[in-house]
């Protein structure tokens, strides 16, 4: 019997969900047999597959059941795969969509910033559009808030509003509200300060505080927490400009900090650097219990194909042991041995190359299998 268990609630999602969160679960198992740990995974629905029940049942349609959330809450850790599909895009006022259970899960958990670490891994730099002497040395962390913004403001849309239409006619209105609170701020960017500490000592603060009060507001904040930690350099840079330097100069960012929207975007732009989705893992950290995620969607046009890259689910798994359970070593470890299947050349279809030999790309399964082997 092991000696110490942890439950982990796992969130398969929708697409190609199943098949890499069973990866997650293959690796957890592995390495607690090493550490002597049990991993209890507990599978519930989300996204689509929640809509798809919850309307199946006869009840209220929801992407975030109640049982899943209490479960959530009654575990240490939260494993999710993906949401999401063309399935269930529906964009009428009031229809229910997957997206809804991933922010409602994020609030109800009280996660209010998302980690996303972007690292370069040695084997897969030519893998990416940019040129090698780009990417060279780019290690940096987009710290993310993820409670407020524009994505929880109010939202509204009114029909037949007196000159909203073509030519003046009436036609329809809609309004999102950009809305943040000083300690919202305040949080996300003292942990983003706490984080360059143990890192190269540099937060770059991105705004549009030439614009936005929002903004302004936020600079503030970061400026009076910037005199709390003297050993941190920040730097402000508006978002339009932060997009281009991911592009031009991402070695020069250690952590980036900045609000929900601009943090989805530059997010997904910086995920770009690896050269694939497949490749980026996140945390999503608060109050409650930690959510871990694959930065890509549900890829619904692989799904069940068994040859979607598990490794960005593996690398939540690493998070999830640093930042849930303090098990740095089997971090450590986990991180080495994606290193070293990649440096003996595996592949997955979207990392390969033309010259990466055909016995060499792997299936979901198979891949999962060399990092487990890897693991020694």
């Amino acid at each position: 019997m092991a000696s110490t268990t942890y439950r982990v609630c796992t969130l398969p999602g929708d697409g190609i969900g199943p098949e890499i969160i069973a990866e997650g679960k293959k690796v957890l198992a592995a390495l607690g047999e090493k550490y002597d740990v049990e991993f209890v995974c507990e599978d519930h629905l989300i996204g689509g597959a929640a809509i798809d029940a919850t309307e199946a049942a006869g009840g209220p349609v929801s992407a975030l059941p109640p049982e899943t959330l209490e479960a959530a809450k009654a575990s240490e850790a939260v494993l999710l795969a993906a949401v999401g599909g063309p399935k269930w895009t529906d964009t009428r006022m009031g229809a229910v969509r997957p997206e809804q259970g991933l922010l409602a899960i994020r609030k109800e958990l009280g996660l209010y910033l998302n980690l996303r670490p972007v690292r370069m891994f040695d084997a897969l730099i030519d893998a990416s559009t940019l040129k090698r002497e780009v990417l060279t040395g780019v290690d940096l962390i987009i710290v993310r808030e993820l409670t407020g913004g524009l994505y929880f403001g109010g939202h509204e849309r009114t029909m037949g509003v007196e000159g909203a239409g073509v030519g003046g006619t009436r036609g329809e209105y809609a309004r999102d509200i950009l809305e943040y609170s000083e300690y919202e701020v305040d949080r996300v960017v003292r942990w983003a300060f706490d984080a360059a500490r143990r890192r190269r000592g540099v937060v770059h603060s991105v705004d549009k505080a030439n614009v936005l009060d929002t903004s302004r507001m936020w600079r503030e904040v970061a400026h009076n927490i910037a005199a709390e930690y003297p050993d941190v350099r920040l730097e402000d840079m508006y978002v339009d400009n932060a997009a281009m330097q991911l592009i031009a100069n991402p070695a020069q960012f250690d952590v980036l900090v900045t609000e929900n929207t601009f943090g989805d975007i530059l997010s997904d732009e910086a995920s770009m650097l690896t050269g694939s989705l497949g490749m980026l893992a996140s945390a999503s950290l608060g109050d409650g219990t930690a959510l871990y995620e694959p930065s890509h969607g549900s890829a619904p046009d692989i799904a069940g194909q068994g040859i979607a890259n598990p490794i960005a689910q593996i690398l939540s798994v690493e998070l999830m042991l640093r930042y849930s359970f303090g098990m740095d070593d089997a971090a450590d470890e986990l991180a080495a041995a994606v290193t070293r299947v990649l440096d003996e050349g595996w592949r997955t279809g979207d990392i390969a190359d033309e010259s990466t030999p055909a016995e060499k790309v792997l299936g979901t399964a198979a891949m999962g299998d060399k990092i487990v082997e890897a693991l020694g």
